[in-house]
């Protein structure tokens, strides 16, 4: 079998994250889909005034891209405002939130390295 290297979101199956609200991922980096070890991406989409209530990832960093639609981040006593083409960081161990505002849906891309699995038992809540 070859493996392909390219991936359409509605190939992958979405599913609703722990520790979140209103909101589908679809996991489309991944050592399922193409074989990687060390990164992982999905595309998220969060309704609005719905999110990620604060948790942390032990050992795991993680980026979000806002592609479209406002959101706001907390991280590290820090908060900001985000839009499209706007990015935030998440440190490992570093309790954060993310929080869809306004009145359109937020899509992004969320990239962990190394993955994440959504494993419900890497969360720290």
């Amino acid at each position: 079998m070859v493996r392909s290297y390219f991936i359409r979101p509605e190939d992958v199956t979405a599913y609703h994250p722990a520790n979140h609200s209103g909101t589908v991922n679809r996991c489309l980096i991944s050592s399922e889909t193409v074989g990687a070890h060390n990164v992982e991406v999905l595309l998220g989409v969060i309704n609005p005034q719905q999110g990620a209530s604060p948790h942390a990832h032990p050992g795991i960093e993680q980026v979000c891209y806002l592609l479209e639609g406002r959101a706001v981040a907390e991280v590290g006593g820090q908060s900001r405002e985000l839009g499209p083409g706007d990015c935030c960081y998440f440190p490992p161990d570093i309790p954060h939130s993310f929080t869809a505002i306004g009145d359109k849906p937020v899509k992004l891309l969320v990239i962990y390295s190394p993955p994440y699995g959504e494993d419900p038992s890497k969360v720290v809540r």
